[in-house]
């Protein structure tokens, strides 16, 4: 019962930790610096496994003395790439460039139609893009590089001479973390001395995921082990003590299915009502930390059904351990004994 209630309060921890660990949304991001990456780096990065497109995004000139000007991102990306990155996208063409727009979302920037902004060239020149007043209505991710006020431009319309020092390679994959893992060293690999940002993702907290997954599943072995050896231990002690009391039964014509029965009841009925508090309380427990954690999932219901599966199964077992225990050999020594 204690393992089931530390196995639920337990789920709960991870849940939390796993969101502020990551983004809850289904792709994730890793942003490198172009001018860190040579061509055939930035070639071997499309190929990491995990990685499911890759896309360029410039910003706007920023000036050294760190004076706050209005800025504009661009990113480079067909319409295809941006429906597989963004949850809605609509009203995309790939002959032109379009404002990215989310009707609901506050914007960084806000650059309007008709605006001009300077974008870095190489040589220190600097090249100036206009604001369209086409707009693609998008939906994008939490902390997406398709951001609301993002300037897509299509690769052919694409300036070839902009300066590297103001772009980033940005690549996405599946949020999961085996796929995130997998794809961070595969950038290492190809990438060694080329930092990094892997978008809203915290390294410890995913380092620290892995090993409190690891020590609940330490202590749910050791805690099944010690449990199934205490209940064997219990029961055949309890089985020692009514040898008579069962000799005296079967003298008496009571039947063997009859005193398995009472043997399985009396082993499964407290047990079933222990470990039916202990799911709930456990639950409630769970959910309890949830809600004052104030992550997005409050009630876990995904958890319940895991929680239910593992509480039948010990009481299976444990009616299956106790049939054992009632034999139908006659010992006439139990009864001169008593």
């Amino acid at each position: 019962m204690l393992l089931v209630f530390g196995a639920a309060l337990t789920q709960g921890v991870l849940i939390e930790l796993d969101q502020v660990s990551r983004p809850t949304a289904p792709l994730q991001e890793y942003n490198v610096r172009l001018d860190q990456l040579s061509q055939s780096q930035r070639k071997a990065l499309a190929n990491v496994p995990g990685v499911q497109t890759q896309v360029v995004s410039y910003t706007s000139w920023d000036p050294l003395d760190g004076t706050d000007v209005p800025h504009a991102d661009l990113v480079v990306s067909t319409c295809a790439q941006l429906a597989v990155s963004t949850h809605r996208a609509t009203g995309c063409k790939d002959d032109r460039v379009m404002s990215l727009r989310d009707r609901l979302a506050p914007l960084r920037y806000d650059p309007k139609a008709g605006e001009r902004y300077p974008f870095m060239l190489k040589g220190g020149h600097k090249g100036v893009l206009t604001v369209p007043s086409e707009q693609i209505d998008v939906r994008p991710w939490d902390l997406s590089v398709f951001d609301s006020g993002t300037l897509l431009v299509p690769p052919a319309l694409l300036p070839p001479d902009l300066d590297d020092s103001n772009g980033t390679l940005t690549l996405v994959s599946d949020s999961d973390p085996e796929t995130v893992r997998a794809v961070l060293d595969g950038i290492g690999a190809v990438a060694p001395t080329s930092p990094v940002e892997p978008v809203g993702i915290v390294i410890d907290s995913l380092a620290q995921l892995t090993v409190i997954r690891s020590l609940l599943a330490v202590g749910m072995v050791l805690g099944l082990v010690i449990g199934v050896a205490a209940f064997v231990v219990s029961v055949a002690d309890r089985a020692l003590e009514r040898r008579a009391q069962v000799t005296a039964l079967a003298l008496l014509g009571a039947r063997a299915g009859t005193l398995r029965g009472v043997q399985v009841l009396q082993v499964v009925l407290p047990l079933a009502v222990g470990l039916g508090g202990a799911v709930v309380a456990g639950w409630l427990a769970e959910s309890s930390y949830l809600i004052t954690g104030g992550g997005a999932v409050h009630w876990d219901w995904e958890g319940l059904p895991l929680l239910v599966a593992a509480a039948l199964g010990v009481l299976l077992v444990a009616a299956l351990a106790s049939v054992p225990m009632v034999r139908r050999h006659i010992d006439p020594e139990h009864i001169r004994r008593d």
